[in-house]
């Protein structure tokens, strides 16, 4: 057995519900798949005494699952005044309708699409609800419209998919591009170096507890993929599917549709700066 002090990012170990820090609560949605690891991690955020709370990504479109976040912010004598969404896939974004049926409340997201009310979100706005303070920050590469959420009083930051508590994310060509996902893992980066941020609170797996180790393997494992994928097209090795089936052998092939839309962006970025 491995000890998780010893992996990337430092995980906890398995993912639970229950509190992850002082102003952080997960709710596990039901919804496990290779895709989404053990299930959608719904956040519900709030200071402790006070009796109003956020909840970010409510996730899919099961109502047991969206009472269950509900019932969990009344245990803690908590009334959901907001919803907020890191990115529009299904397995965040598709409950928050129904989510705010069930609450009352406005859903901010940057894809107006996705919004329920009259205020969006952009980078570098800050959410206050009930004197709790969460920093937006552009996060796109996954999704064009991913942000992540940084929760300064907990030194920690609520990044969606942008980073993932186990394993790598993926770069959802061609919405996604992998030159603006570099910058967001940079800028996440700087968080923990100059923010002094510490947890990542993900959308999927495990808290991690070492934030700077988790960038920093992000950011190697990408520039290794990168050179692997550059070196296969040298080879002669052009089509998405061919990379794939060389730069992946070693990934479960149920996750190769996945890494193909990740080598469609990687073969984009190379030709935009005439590596290939």
């Amino acid at each position: 057995m491995t000890d998780a002090a010893a992996l990337p990012g430092q995980p906890r170990g398995e993912v639970v519900s229950g509190p992850a820090t002082t102003r952080a609560v997960n709710v596990l949605a039901p919804n496990p798949s290779v895709m989404t690891l053990d299930g959608t991690n719904t956040w519900i955020v709030s200071e402790p005494d006070s009796p109003l709370a956020v909840v970010i990504d409510p996730g899919p479109l099961h109502d047991g699952h969206l009472r269950a976040v509900v019932a969990a912010a009344e245990r803690a004598g908590k009334r959901v005044a907001l919803t907020l969404l890191t990115h529009g896939h299904p397995d965040h974004a598709e409950g928050a309708a129904r989510f705010a049926e069930l609450t009352g409340t406005p859903v901010r997201a940057l894809d107006p699409t996705l919004r329920l009310g009259d205020e969006g979100l952009a980078a570098g706005d800050v959410v206050d609800t009930g004197g709790l303070e969460l920093r937006v920050v552009a996060a796109p590469g996954h999704t064009a419209d991913s942000l992540c959420f940084h929760l300064p009083a907990d030194q920690a930051v609520l990044t969606g998919d942008t980073v993932l508590g186990r394993g790598t994310t993926m770069v959802a060509h061609p919405d996604g591009r992998l030159g603006d996902y570099l910058d967001s893992l940079r800028r996440l980066r700087s968080l923990t170096v100059d923010d002094g941020v510490r947890t990542v609170l993900p959308g999927h797996g495990p808290v991690l507890d070492d934030a700077q180790g988790a960038v920093e393997f992000y950011l190697a494992h990408r520039a290794h993929r990168l050179a692997q994928v550059e070196t296969a097209v040298e080879d002669g090795v052009v089509t998405p599917e061919a990379v794939v089936a060389r730069v992946y052998a070693d990934v479960d092939r149920s996750l190769w549709p996945a890494a193909e839309l990740s080598v469609r962006a990687q073969l984009e970025y190379l030709r935009e700066h005439g590596l290939i």
